[in-house]
């Protein structure tokens, strides 16, 4: 069984606990899954199965959306509401604040991940550091807020939908929003409702599905690895070739493009597809025009990961 399954991940339970539910249900050797969600956050979860781990680098400049809320006056060491209250206030503001607070987030700006996160220092996840009452500063990241709007305000509750980058986090955008405002804030709930292209209108719960039921309901949700990244252009490989790519042959001009180019730019990631089954994933080295100029058996994409017939 190789595929990818949109888990609607539970409240209470870690990212890892839910792989390892799954790993079991369906008996697959591999599981991993693609962008963790921290044990207080609901929503989509897409956890790889077998063959279809070797797609997660492929997803990660996937963008995010999610649906929070933010409790005001409170702060925490984790910056949500599971931690440890180390500071107390009134907020003293209004929807026309909270929404400029909000908007002045959109864009591309640096930031410092939680000292409770799984980013990792020397090989230790820093919340394993921050539970030995050890504080590890970590270096900024870049990441990009391309959309944010209020939806409801009900002091000292918060709530909002925000489209980011893959590596944001939402506890301490709470944590900005509540400096901005003078009260302090953290996280009090979380949805992620997008994880790339796969919405929670696809995403999965096992709650209420019998024992015994399991394992059909979950293969029943199994998206194909040739479906998996369908924003990725396709080039259709007859069954010799992708034989020979599976051995490790590197395609030439005359191999892959004998009919039809499609426009690519140099660089471009695609597909390479053996009727209704992923053979490759694959990087353009040349711009689509500039091939026909090109000796008939110069080598024309890198094979990037190659992936067994099902």
């Amino acid at each position: 069984m190789n595929g990818l399954i949109v888990i609607d991940k539970p409240a209470g339970k870690t990212s890892h606990a839910v792989v390892q539910e799954v790993k079991k249900i369906l008996g697959a050797k591999k599981v991993g899954h693609m962008g963790t969600l921290d044990p207080l956050a609901t929503g989509v979860l897409p956890v790889c199965i077998n063959e279809a781990t070797k797609l997660a680098q492929f997803f990660t400049m996937d963008r995010k959306e999610y649906r929070a809320t933010l409790l005001l006056g409170v702060t925490t060491d984790t910056y949500d509401v599971e931690g440890t209250i180390i500071a107390e206030a009134t907020p003293q503001t209004d929807r026309v604040k909270i929404a400029r607070a909000l908007l002045s987030l959109v864009g591309s700006r640096q930031q410092v991940p939680p000292p409770y996160s799984a980013v990792k220092y020397q090989g230790k996840p820093l919340y394993k550091w921050a539970r030995k009452g050890i504080t590890i500063v970590s270096l900024p990241r870049t990441i990009e807020i391309y959309h944010i709007s209020l939806e409801e305000v009900a002091l000292p509750y918060v709530t909002f939908s925000v489209s980011c980058s893959k590596g944001t986090y939402i506890r301490s955008l709470c944590l900005e929003i509540g400096e901005m405002l003078g009260c302090g804030a953290c996280l009090a709930g979380l949805r992620r409702i997008k994880s790339g292209h796969f919405s929670e209108r696809e995403a999965f719960t096992l709650a209420g599905v019998a024992e015994g039921e399991r394992k059909e309901a979950l293969s029943a949700q199994l998206i194909p690895l040739a479906d998996a990244l369908p924003d990725l252009p396709m080039i259709p490989v007859d069954k010799p070739l992708a034989e020979k790519i599976r051995q490790g042959y590197q395609p030439v001009f005359d191999s892959l493009f004998p009919d039809h180019i499609p426009f690519l730019a140099a660089g471009d990631v695609l597909r390479l597809k053996q009727e209704h089954q992923l053979v490759a994933i694959a990087r353009m080295l040349y711009q689509s025009d500039k091939l026909p100029a090109l000796a008939g058996q110069e080598r024309v994409v890198e094979i990037l990961r190659v992936f067994k017939c099902e």
